[in-house]
């Protein structure tokens, strides 16, 4: 098996989900008492937090690609970068060590491709929908056209995001809104909506959408464990 280098911490309360999935897939696969062989290292969000939203990417980059760093110094085989927003830095995380780089966009566009879905909604901090850094690689690697809520639903999607689901609260009124959103999403011909937020799963499951849900948590997470699996 090889070792899973994560890189958490953003916010933990996600990479929580990462660690109990990518174990849990690895007791399906392999049997009840077997679990993942991984490293993580969980950064402070604190200061990356204040970086995004006052545009100092530089000094996000710096971080991560010392955590990147220390997971290949630490035997990692492959590193995962546990959030959507900060694979806008992908590239930088990347170079910063010779391990491969498993970007959270590929994994949600072959499951698109597997369920013939063309057209998608996506959910996911302002950055992510704003920015192209997950639109233009699912459009341009994996042949989708990728829609974004209204002005107006973005900021209430990113202002959930980081007032209420990196801080662990799941609240009622909060899924009726990503609900609304997605509605919108569907009457804008979507077929189906990628959670573009580590978090966001959190807050909505398959029941609570009309659409289907792309989980980039989810995928991300399965797709580390096949390559831990795969042969060498």
């Amino acid at each position: 098996m090889r070792t899973i280098g994560l890189i958490g911490g953003m916010s933990w309360e996600s990479s929580a989900e990462y660690y109990r999935l990518v174990n849990q897939r690895v007791r399906e696969r392999l049997g009840p008492l077997r679990s993942a062989q991984l490293l993580m290292h969980s950064v402070d969000f604190g200061p990356i937090e204040r970086a995004q939203h006052e545009g100092r990417w530089d000094d996000a980059s710096a971080i991560l690609e010392d955590a990147a760093r220390r997971l290949h110094a630490g035997g990692a085989d492959r590193i995962v970068l546990c959030t959507n927003t900060m694979h806008k830095l992908a590239d930088r995380i990347e170079a910063a060590t010779p391990l491969p780089f498993l970007h959270i966009a590929d994994p949600v566009g072959r499951a698109a491709a597997r369920a013939s879905v063309h057209r998608v909604g996506l959910l996911g901090t302002a950055f992510t929908m704003e920015q192209g850094f997950m639109k233009d690689r699912l459009a341009h690697r994996h042949g989708l056209e990728v829609l974004v809520p209204a002005a107006d639903d973005r900021a209430e999607v990113h202002r959930i995001i980081y007032d209420e689901l990196c801080v662990g609260i799941v609240d009622g009124a909060s899924r009726e809104r990503y609900c609304r959103v997605i509605a919108a999403l569907q009457a804008r011909g979507a077929e189906a909506i990628v959670l573009g937020c580590t978090e966001i799963s959190l807050l909505v499951k398959d029941e609570d959408s009309a659409l289907p849900l792309l989980d980039s948590t989810a995928l991300h997470a399965a797709a580390a464990v096949d390559f831990a699996l795969a042969e060498s």
